[in-house]
């Protein structure tokens, strides 16, 4: 997926398109991880959908959920799903961030590479 070391840094087209195509990929993490508030709220709390919609997306964003839950199995889904928000945010920060970080490096190895003898 990224280039070696020892190739050539991309061009910025190449880079804008890379970073594109993980931000789509982030894009659909969010949208599949929202669907999944949206469908426990709506099927275990009962919820209208408008409200799983709102509920889904502030816990998601890390704000905490806006209806109050009666459900034991609400309760229970709202608390796993803010666990899973919590490692889906990261994972969509390291995928969106992954092409950022690897041109950065591979910038700063191809420079170490030119001036070996300087720290």
């Amino acid at each position: 997926m990224f280039e070696h070391h020892h190739l050539p840094l991309l061009t910025k087209a190449a880079f804008i398109l890379r970073m594109l195509r993980h931000g789509l990929i982030a894009l659909g993490l969010v949208l599949c991880s929202l669907f999944i508030g949206i469908i426990g709220y709506h099927g275990l709390e009962g919820i209208s959908w408008m409200d799983s919609v709102l509920n889904a997306s502030m816990i998601l964003g890390g704000m905490g959920p806006v209806n109050e839950l009666h459900t034991v199995a609400g309760k229970l889904f709202a608390s796993v799903y803010a666990l899973f928000s919590g490692i889906v945010f990261l994972v969509i920060i390291g995928v969106f961030f992954a092409p950022l970080y690897h041109r950065f490096l591979h910038k700063f190895h191809l420079k170490m590479e030119q001036n070996p003898n300087k720290p």
